[in-house]
């Protein structure tokens, strides 16, 4: 039996014409940027170029749901503090409270709903052009562990890293300061 495919939402970030210039002149052709997503867990980043805007979108999409990986949510927000860089663009994600929303601007924005994400704060830092932004940003949410999956790399139980103890604090420096 064929496993059912999940269902992408697409949206379509930005539609460029792009020029080659040739010894006849110049060949225009018209390039795509794509996030697909189904807003529990699953996203992707596709770019293409055809003749035509269709042409584009679809191939565009194509190698979206070619490229989709699952991230780790917890609680409709990122378990913890990524950083993600490409190129010049680098973008910082932290994990909000409920009923933040998605602080985030443009291509980072697209990418982190589609996602699934509904609560992150979001910086831009750096060049915010779109392609690279909304390639950074994948790229930060590919770096997400989710807690069970940082217990098993680190060989030790989920308790023993939920449970973080305060440090001892030294009773003889406390003493002698008085």
């Amino acid at each position: 039996m064929k496993e059912l495919e999940p269902v992408f939402k697409e949206r379509v970030i930005e539609i460029r014409r792009v020029a080659k210039v040739v010894a006849g002149g110049k060949n225009l052709r018209f390039r795509a940027l794509v996030v697909v997503g189904d807003e529990q867990g699953t996203v992707g980043v596709g770019i293409a170029k055809a003749a035509e805007v269709p042409d584009a979108i679809r191939k565009a999409v194509r190698r979206a749901k070619k490229n989709a990986v699952k991230i780790s949510i917890s609680k409709g927000t990122i378990p913890h503090e990524v950083y993600g860089k490409l190129g010049a663009s680098k973008i910082l994600l932290k994990p909000a409270a409920p009923g933040t929303g998605v602080i985030a601007g443009g291509a980072a924005r697209a990418v982190l709903e589609l996602a699934g994400i509904k609560n992150v704060l979001a910086k831009a830092l750096g060049s915010t052009t779109a392609i690279n932004l909304a390639q950074a940003t994948f790229e930060a949410l590919k770096k997400l562990r989710s807690i069970p999956e940082v217990a098993v790399m680190r060989d030790k139980k989920i308790r023993e890293i939920i449970d973080v103890k305060p440090k001892e604090e030294n009773t003889q420096n406390r003493e002698g300061e008085n």
